[in-house]
């Protein structure tokens, strides 16, 4: 039996994971998180997808990003999860999956929950041990948010937008939500059950 199709409100963000099958690194090397971020730049565009942040985990990858049509993300993450598994395939000289399954999209619906989400996505690096502080860890878009740098293709939104009169100012505002321990938003942990 096919699976259903997935719609998403457009204008209302996501959090979304997809994971490697059986846990599997889905990253080998620098290059393939190279060419990762290439082809979601490219899906995005042709979908109109606005991607806010991202962090790409050795087994999984989490996006933050907001739709401009119902279909738009089901259409950009097939895309990007077709073409990333051919390449990948090719490349290790291997055959089948790579994913565990299709990918898991959450709604965020307010704008604590939406910062929340981001630092949860950008802090996943260091929950995992690869590094000790966020900027450390070249795979994310924590980088591109406090220091401008790399993220030219990121969309802005809002809510970031909201952080200082200008860059310098939202900068140091977005920083300084990475130096406290202030209390992630509860439903950040309780999103993905697996």
């Amino acid at each position: 039996m096919p699976n259903g199709r997935r719609n998403h409100i457009p204008g209302v963000s996501l959090h979304v994971r997809q994971r490697g099958n059986n846990r599997c690194a889905i990253f080998g090397d620098d290059y393939d998180y190279e060419v990762f971020l290439v082809m979601l730049r490219a899906a995005a565009q042709r979908y109109c997808v606005q991607v806010h942040g991202y962090s790409l985990m050795t087994t999984h990858t989490h996006l933050q990003l907001t739709p401009t049509t119902e279909d738009g993300t089901a259409r950009a993450i097939r895309q990007l999860s077709i073409r990333y598994v051919l390449y990948f395939n090719r490349r290790y000289q291997r055959v089948g999956t790579l994913w565990t399954g299709r990918y898991l999209a959450k709604p965020i619906d307010d704008s604590r929950y939406w910062l929340s989400c981001l630092r949860y996505i950008e802090q996943n690096p260091v929950r995992a041990g690869l590094v000790v502080r966020p900027e450390q860890y070249r795979w994310s878009s924590y980088r591109a948010h406090a220091y401008d740098e790399g993220g030219e293709w990121l969309a802005a939104h809002p809510i970031l937008e909201s952080l200082g009169a200008d860059s310098g100012q939202r900068k140091t505002a977005y920083t300084e939500l990475f130096a406290t321990d202030l209390p992630l938003d509860e439903r950040v942990h309780h999103q993905f059950k697996y």
